[in-house]
């Protein structure tokens, strides 16, 4: 694996992989010393065109734990907002030589069209409403703490189906892992064809209590160039998940940003059910698995195979 720019660069036994090294690295962060040289005298570029927050601190706290040295840009401050170009700011910052680029950017395909421009490995940390592979990974990792495998699990996911990249990576995700995948929203945020990719639809939230684990996703608002439901407090009413929704060994997970008391009420945030403190905590160690991956080309016939030994920290 050269590039990660969609789940579809994976099959099965390469996700089972990489979740496996996740727990390798899982392991470190429980040292006092949580540094490791794995990627010692290697350059990390971080570059994000769109607001981060869990997304941007994990990658580079994952390729710091690595030991590679890390170069973060973001659109605002840059030259971005003086109009340099993708392309221009690309070959600036190929100027020191990086092992390799994560992006987000708010257009779809705009991680492939930097792999063609790079000798750099590419990360797609969130392309427009396409693909948020990294994102599916650490849920897939996360599910496996807490159920060990998904295999014939039932999964919803709920809400704003239609601008979400999350949402697209997760379905392939998941399916591939063994579970039976539902979205679930008003019709106006569910893509047309969606049952194309396998999954079955629902408009309310009637057969809910059939669900293993509910996926929540916040309404993207920037994302939205018009009205897709009446109101905010409409949808709050028909498709927000809350503790009366419910049943006592169904789970619960959001992306994140959260929108408390729209799509998920505060009760389920805070609750023994909610699987989304284990998601964050998730990033850096899939994160590190990916960077790790790619930059030692794991599991190809002349790279390592297996999880990484860790061996001293750095």
């Amino acid at each position: 694996m050269r590039h990660l720019l969609s789940i579809a660069d994976l099959d099965r036994d390469g996700i089972e992989s990489l979740l496996d090294q996740a727990e390798s690295f899982a392991e470190v962060a429980r040292r006092d010393i949580k540094k490791v040289p794995t990627l010692r005298g290697r350059t990390v570029v971080t570059l994000f065109y769109e607001a981060s927050t869990r997304t941007s601190s994990s990658f580079e706290l994952a390729a710091k734990r690595l030991s590679a040295d890390v170069v973060s840009v973001k659109a605002s401050g840059s030259s971005v907002e003086k109009g340099e170009s993708l392309k221009d700011t690309v070959e600036t910052l190929s100027a020191y030589a990086p092992s390799a680029i994560v992006i987000r950017h708010p257009q779809a395909g705009a991680a492939r069209m930097l792999a063609g421009w790079v000798d750099a490995s590419v990360v797609n940390a969130g392309d427009g409403m396409h693909q948020h592979p990294t994102q599916a990974l650490l849920d897939l990792f996360a599910l496996r703490g807490r159920l060990g495998s998904i295999e014939g699990r039932r999964i919803w996911i709920v809400g704003d189906v239609l601008h979400s990249r999350v949402a697209r990576s997760n379905i392939q995700a998941f399916q591939m892992m063994g579970a039976e995948v539902t979205v679930a929203g008003p019709p106006t945020l569910i893509p047309r064809g969606i049952e194309s990719a396998g999954c079955r639809v629902r408009h309310s939230l009637d057969e809910l209590g059939e669900a293993d684990v509910v996926y929540l996703l916040r309404m993207q608002r920037e994302r939205m160039t018009e009205s897709f439901v009446p109101s905010i407090r409409e949808y709050a009413r028909l498709f927000q998940v809350n503790a009366r929704r419910l049943g006592p060994r169904q789970l619960v997970m959001h992306p994140g940003p959260v929108n408390r008391g729209v799509e998920i009420g505060a009760d389920v945030i805070d609750s023994d059910r909610s699987l989304i403190t284990d998601q964050v905590a998730s990033g850096l160690a899939v994160r590190m698995a990916v960077l790790y991956q790619l930059l030692t080309r794991a599991g190809e016939p002349d790279g390592p195979s297996g999880p990484v030994p860790i061996g001293e920290p750095a």
